[in-house]
This record gives C-alpha cells, sequence and structure tokens, in this order.
C-alpha cells in the first residue's frame, strides 16, 4: 500500500498525470475522483488476483449469493476504510488543497438496488470479505437504477437514474469469460441406447452475458471477494442471423434494444404482459449465467459431481433466483450426463433460500404459459419437480388433496418460485425470530410440517464497518478510547460501554457528537432544500421505502394531530421536532405515491405556517439512498420502525438507527423485537398492536375503522381534514383515496387501531428527551447493545449452519 502520505501523494499526482493529462490545479474534481479511485482500484487489484488464485488453488468451498439487488453505496470511503488508508489519503489530499469528503461526492450511488433486501446483500458480501469467507455476489448490471426522485407539486415524478452515464471506476469488463443464455424456441427427446432420454433445444434466442466484477474489499486483511454483475449485450453474429432468417435488416436496431433492455431497469414494472415477461427473462437471465459460470469454475478442479457441494453453494436471496434449482438441474441433466436422482441431491445439498417477507404479493408465482414459452425447458425440468414432490407427499398424507394442492408448485396455472425454493433448498430461513416463528407456524406451516429439519432463523446484520465507522468517525472514537478497539473486529464487545452508564463526561460526549452531526445535517439540508431546521429540536426519521403495512401514513396523520393542537391552543408547551422521510414508492404503487403527496402537502402547511413552525418542521428529502441515510442516522434522535405487527420481516434500519445512539419507537414486529429483549422497556419505545392480536383480529374480523372514527375525536377530525376543506384538502379530492382506505375499506394496516398508542408514545419521547443526561444513557444503553446485529454475526452464522464454509486461513 502506502508507507506515509508522501507516498501517496506522488502516487496520486502520477496517476493524475500519466492517466488523465492533469495536474492538481487544472484537473476537475470528478478528474480527480477518478484518478484517486483508479489508483486505490490499482492497489486493489494485487490481492484480487491472489484471493481468486488462492481459492482456486486451495480448491476452497465458495459461496455464491444471488440476488436481484445490491444496493452497495458508495464504494471510495469504504475501501479506503477497509484498507486501512482512510486517515492517511484524508490527510494527503488535505496537503494538496483537496477534500476526501467533496471527492465522495462526486461518485454516484450504485443504482442496482432499491431497499432493505439490497442492502443486506451489500453487508453480507462486506462481512463475507471481512471474516476471510470465500463468498461473492452475483447480480445484474443494471443501466438505470430504481428512478431519480422528484417532487412536483408534491407529487412523487420518476425519472431516469443513469447512474452510469459517468464512468463507474470499481468495475472490470471481462468479455473472455461471456455466458450464452438461451429464450424460447423449442424442445425435442431422443432415446440413447442405455433408454436415457437426450434433449435438445432448438430454434432458441441466445443472448450473450457480459460479467462486470466489482472487487469487495474486507477489512484490514488481503481478502478481496467479487461481485459479479452480468450485463445483457447481444452479439452482431446471432442479430444478423436472427435478421436473415427473419428477411429484415431494419429492425437490427430494435432488435438490439430489445435484447439489452433484460439488463436496463431495475424493477421494470410488470403490471403489463410484457413488463411480466421482461422480469422473467431478468431473473432467469441472472440464474443461467451465474450458474453456468459456477458450473465451469467447479470443472477446473477435477472432481467428481458429487462432489459439488462441497464446493459450492449457491445462496437465494429471495424467490428472485429460485430458477438455480431447474438450471442447476438442467446443466447436470443435458450438459453433464447427470442421472435426475443424482442431479437432484446435487441440487438440494448446494442450494439455500432466504425468505424475506411473509406479505403474498412479494412471493411470486408466474403464470404456466408465459414459463413454458420463454423457458421450455425449464419448465419441463419444473413440471417434474412438482409431479415426484406431489407423489412424495401423497405418500406421506395418503388422500391429503387439500395438503398436495396447497403445497404444490405448480398449480392453479401458476408456478410458485418460494414453493420450488423450499422444496429444491437444504435450508429455509427466516431474517428475525418473530419472521421465523410466523413462516414455521403461520404463513408456511404445512411446508414446516413436511421439512422441519430445514427450517432456520438468521437474524439480519449491518456491517458496522459503513453503518458506524465510516459513517460516525467521532462516535466511532469516542467508542474506542472508552473500550479499546477489540470491538471493531468482535462488536459483541460493545457492550463493555455498559460500565460507562455512571460516566457524566462520557455521556455528555456522545451528546455532544450527537448535536455535532445534527448541526451538520442542519446545514446540508439548508444548502439542499432551502429549509432551516433546529438542531436543537428531536430530529424524528423516517426513512425507508414507502409502503402500506410500513405505515408512514400513521406518522403523518400524527404530525396533523399535532399542528391541529398547536393551532388550537398556541400556548401549548411542546419540545421542538423535526420531522425527516425519506422513501421511494414503487411507480405503479398509486396508493403509496398519495400518501407521499399528503406529506409533501402537511411539509408545505407546516413549515409556512409561524403559529407552528418553531415547534415542528416537516423534511421530506428526495431520492433517498445510501448515502443519503448516511447523513442522517448519525444526526437521529428518534428511529421510526412503526410497521405493522406481523408484515416487518425483520428490517435493517433499525439496527443501523440503534448502533447509532437513536432511540427506537416501534412496534413489536421484525427485529424491533430482539432489540426490546436486549435494551428492555426503558430504553425504547413500544406501541401498538402485537401480533397475537393482529391474527385474533384477522381470525374474527372484528376490527371496525369506523368505530375509531366515530369513538376518536382526534381521529375523527384528522380524517375530515382530508376530504373536508382544510389547510391540508384545500377544498379539494386529492386524498379521498386515503380517507377511503382508511374508513370505507377498513384500514388494511390497523393504522388507526394504533393511533391513540402510538400519541401516547410520541409524548412519552419528548417528555425524556428533556431529561438530557437520562435520554444520553437510553443512547449509550443502545449502542452497547447494538453490536449483536453486525452482520459478522449473521454471517458467522451462515457459514456455520448453512453454508458449511469455513475461514480461509493462508491464501497462496
Amino acid at each position: 500500500m502506502f508507507s506515509d502520505k508522501e507516498e501517496f501523494k506522488s502516487e496520486f499526482k502520477s496517476q493524475l498525470e500519466e492517466k488523465l493529462g492533469k495536474t492538481v490545479t487544472t484537473a476537475s474534481d470528478f478528474d480527480t475522483y477518478r484518478a484517486l479511485g483508479g489508483l486505490i482500484r490499482e492497489k486493489i487489484n494485487k490481492n484480487w488476483l491472489k484471493t481468486d488464485q488462492g481459492y482456486r488453488e486451495n480448491k476452497n468451498k465458495q459461496v455464491y449469493y444471488f440476488s436481484m439487488e445490491f444496493l452497495m453505496g458508495r464504494l471510495l470511503g469504504n475501501n479506503l476504510l477497509n484498507m486501512n488508508v482512510l486517515s492517511l489519503v484524508e490527510d494527503g489530499l488535505d496537503d494538496l488543497g483537496l477534500s476526501l469528503s467533496e471527492l465522495e461526492e462526486k461518485e454516484s450511488d450504485p443504482g442496482l438496488g432499491n431497499g432493505g433486501l439490497g442492502r443486506l446483500a451489500a453487508c453480507f458480501l462486506d462481512s463475507l470479505a471481512s471474516l476471510n469467507l470465500a463468498g461473492h455476489g452475483y447480480g445484474l448490471r443494471y443501466k438505470y437504477g430504481m428512478f431519480d426522485q422528484h417532487f412536483i407539486d408534491g407529487k412523487q415524478v420518476e425519472l431516469p437514474d443513469y447512474w452510469l452515464s459517468k464512468e463507474f471506476i470499481w468495475e472490470v469488463r471481462r468479455p473472455e469469460e461471456a455466458i450464452e443464455v438461451r429464450f424460447g424456441g423449442h424442445v425435442s427427446s431422443t432415446k440413447g441406447e442405455n433408454g436415457k432420454l437426450h434433449f435438445k433445444y432448438e430454434d432458441y434466442e441466445p443472448i450473450n452475458a457480459i460479467p462486470y466484477d466489482v472487487p469487495v474489499v474486507g477489512y484490514h486483511n488481503e481478502t478481496v471477494n467479487t461481485l459479479r454483475l452480468w450485463s445483457a449485450e447481444p452479439t452482431i453474429e446471432n442479430t444478423v442471423a436472427k435478421a436473415e432468417k427473419e428477411g429484415e435488416f431494419g429492425h437490427f436496431l430494435q432488435h438490439k434494444r430489445s435484447l439489452e433492455a433484460i439488463s436496463e431497469f431495475l424493477y421494470p414494472d410488470d403490471s403489463t404482459a410484457e413488463g411480466k415477461e421482461l422480469r422473467l427473462k431478468q431473473e432467469y437471465f441472472l440464474v443461467s449465467a451465474g450458474v453456468q459460470s459456477i458450473v465451469q469454475s467447479f470443472e477446473t478442479l477435477g472432481l467428481p459431481w458429487s462432489s459439488f457441494p462441497e464446493k459450492a453453494a449457491l445462496h437465494i436471496n429471495d424467490t428472485h433466483p429460485a430458477l438455480v434449482i431447474p438450471e442447476l438441474m438442467r446443466i447436470l441433466m443435458d450438459e453433464k450426463g447427470v442421472g435426475w436422482e443424482e442431479a437432484w441431491e446435487i441440487t438440494q445439498n448446494s442450494v439455500s433460500y432466504t425468505n424475506h417477507t411473509t406479505l403474498s404479493e412479494a412471493l411470486e408465482s408466474w403464470p404456466v404459459g408465459l414459463v413454458r414459452s420463454l423457458l421450455p425447458r425449464i419448465f419441463m425440468i419444473i413440471d417434474e419437480i412438482n409431479e415426484r414432490f406431489c407423489q412424495a407427499l401423497w405418500r406421506t398424507y395418503p388422500g391429503d388433496f387439500d395438503r398436495i394442492a396447497d403445497l404444490a408448485i405448480v398449480a392453479d396455472g401458476q408456478v410458485k418460485m418460494a414453493h420450488l425454493s423450499i422444496v429444491g433448498s437444504h435450508s429455509i430461513n427466516g431474517v428475525a425470530k418473530l419472521h421465523t416463528e410466523i413462516l414455521k407456524k403461520r404463513e408456511m406451516k404445512r411446508f414446516y410440517d413436511t421439512f422441519p429439519d430445514r427450517f432456520n432463523n438468521k437474524t439480519n446484520g449491518i456491517t458496522h464497518r459503513r453503518w458506524l465507522m465510516h459513517a460516525n468517525r467521532p462516535l466511532t472514537s469516542a467508542i474506542t478510547e472508552a473500550i479499546g478497539e477489540d470491538w471493531i473486529r468482535q462488536p459483541g464487545q460493545l457492550t463493555k460501554l455498559l460500565n460507562r452508564k455512571d460516566d457524566l463526561p462520557f455521556l455528555d460526549r456522545l451528546h455532544d457528537i450527537k448535536q455535532k452531526n445534527k448541526i451538520d445535517l442542519s446545514n446540508w439540508v439548508q444548502e439542499t432544500q432551502g429549509i432551516a431546521v433546529d438542531p436543537e429540536s428531536i430530529f424524528d426519521v423516517h426513512i425507508k421505502r414507502l409502503h402500506g403495512y410500513k405505515r408512514q401514513l400513521l406518522n403523518a396523520l400524527h404530525i396533523m394531530h399535532l399542528y391541529n393542537e398547536l393551532k388550537s391552543d398556541p400556548t401549548l408547551d411542546i419540545v421542538p421536532r423535526t420531522f425527516f422521510f425519506g422513501a421511494k414508492a414503487a411507480p405503479s404503487y398509486h396508493f403509496a405515491k398519495k400518501v407521499i403527496q399528503l406529506i409533501n402537502r402537511i411539509a408545505d402547511v407546516v413549515n409556512h405556517d409561524p403559529d407552528v413552525n418553531e415547534y415542528i418542521k416537516v423534511v421530506f428529502l428526495p431520492n433517498y439512498s445510501v448515502s443519503i441515510a448516511e447523513r442522517i442516522i448519525p444526526a437521529s434522535n428518534v428511529s421510526e420502525q412503526i410497521s405493522m405487527a406481523t408484515k416487518e420481516a425483520s428490517g435493517t434500519g433499525n439496527m443501523k438507527f440503534m448502533m447509532n445512539g437513536a432511540l427506537t419507537l416501534g412496534t413489536m414486529d421484525g427485529a424491533n423485537v430482539e432489540i426490546h429483549e436486549l435494551v428492555g422497556d426503558d430504553n425504547l419505545y413500544i406501541f401498538g398492536l402485537r401480533s397475537d392480536e393482529v391474527w385474533d383480529y384477522y381470525r374474527n374480523g372484528s376490527y371496525s375503522s369506523k368505530a375509531v372514527y366515530e369513538n376518536d375525536q382526534r381521529v375523527r377530525h384528522t380524517l375530515d381534514q382530508l376530504i373536508h376543506y382544510s389547510p391540508f384538502s384545500k377544498g379539494e379530492t386529492e386524498f379521498q383515496e386515503i380517507y377511503d382506505a382508511l374508513l370505507t375499506y377498513n384500514d388494511e394496516y390497523f393504522v388507526l387501531k394504533d393511533f391513540a398508542s402510538y400519541v401516547l408514545a410520541q409524548k412519552k419521547v419528548s417528555q425524556d428527551y428533556q431529561r438530557k443526561r437520562q435520554w444520553n444513557l437510553k443512547s449509550l444503553v443502545n449502542i452497547a447493545q447494538s453490536g449483536v446485529f453486525s452482520s459478522d454475526r449473521t454471517i458467522q452464522e451462515y457459514a456455520r449452519d448453512i453454508w458449511d464454509i469455513q475461514r480461509v486461513t493462508t491464501l497462496k
């Protein structure tokens, strides 16, 4: 690496001059960023090559983590931290009149994910490399991210997120390792001399999958794993051949564009038949390219196919990559000559599956006709898997038609991807204790009854390197000075901070760090949004994907209620509070977009009313991203985790806030339950229905939102303001849909039922915040107990219990 900052400065200036033909004084900020990133990438390459060669030569078992999302965030600062040169580079740049933080701003957030699913995958990759575990990510290289979010008249407007418009300096294109993926066509079969069927795939459409590799740098070690992103890039030969076959050369560009669309957009709208086909194409494209490349790597080891599960673990992150199962079967049988029984045993022993949700809408299923026409051989294999599975169920549960129909992979004209994932895997895990119990006892009970040994829990985690050490360096320094450095390698040792509970100067220091972070965020909000916020106010933060079950609407209704209280009693004693929101709504999710519009309307009313804006402010930050989260979370006092109980599988935002000393205001849902177990009633704010109460309402159907409306004057007044003339409705009918969802359609997510409890919890927050020392102590307890939520702990559990991999201690 660099022996000192003088050596760094020399190499950095050489990089500018030799690679870009610029000097420190003539280079633009982006030139400077490119030069720095290029220099760091060159330093990474040596260990990257060494790691890859070591895995191959040592024949280490490797994990391949398939995910449609990898929400990596900016990589420059994180790579510098993990390479142990962050301070050195920062000081060297400062000597040259440059700012590392300003250069980091020149890097785009890679548009490779949307929310918690993708951020979890990114944290897992960081932990795999940092723990010296052989594990890699397999995803798609989307040309456009989710979308670039803008607000016009308070409404969400989606513009293309062309994050690749500037060079992505961390990737390496490897066209020599291209894989052919096939769509459409038809399959014929012939019997060989031994009676074995041989399948021939004809008239298919071939598409080239080009890998782009991104290094994943381990913390203070020499391990550099790989995030491999596949791009759909049609070849000239295939395109010309298609044109010749169809006798039409004028559609060359149109055909080229249709193929490239496979890796063009993250989550294309699947509300149309064309959109559904594109989504399925994306999923198979990722799976086929990935599995083929893994098989090719295995073959270089010269081992029998029965050894495949001993050398490769293929992990399905949610149901999107479920086609890993039939694709591995296809390759083993059709291309490698392995019989069905052996191929099935190899596949099951190699594949594991993480379920991330209990929401039926997220448990994918595809029309049989679409799968059969787009992936004919894959459908044949799925159909055979289903037939054999149903026969096995019949032998175990003879005559139980309901059970077999309920568990079938192919049923009612649909291919059920969660069912395929369960049947074809040796491990199925939930992502928080409560979530896993819901899967076992309710949502997947019959599968659990059938395969009880396969189900297990792996509570999610976050990488403390990015979310504490990089995002909150002052707090990191304070922790290290208080308890030493061992916590960095062993985050569980953060509990040593509990010995500082009576250390008043240390508690004051925590407060000062939080306050400085709040001032920095306030300045940034003023600069970027033109909104002045009071850093002395409570920073109450709700940042996550916009969805009904996450209940941003409950938060919004409470703010309306606070506004009403202040307007009716200007002398009301209220602790000033700033409400921050950050969220994107899926383009086709109309209700979620209405909630965004409502929050922005509330912000407009509140922020411009001199009677209340000294006490409450509302800030909805557009285009929420990892880099924005890194600004907000260290400055937060209150972490809004208010999903309806039973709906949030785990959450990871709750862990990031906790680790940075914010107090959770939440329901007993997801990992909130485990946070509560660790910190106790006194150090967070729990409200609302519990999961058993929710299930009781589901069973007996006794919930009436209209009864709440009629019996709670606050609820009635607030809801009426949505449709009757008020500062929020302005006499329009914009929010009739929200009103109807809560009353006409009986409030699917129990927003009104939990309203009173939420208001009480918010009052308790205000009361406690005024007692600074006690609040700082609560903050300390949360930080001290957050180590268990490091993704290092999670990955160690996956490695031990699911993947059966060991730390690689020596790399040749």
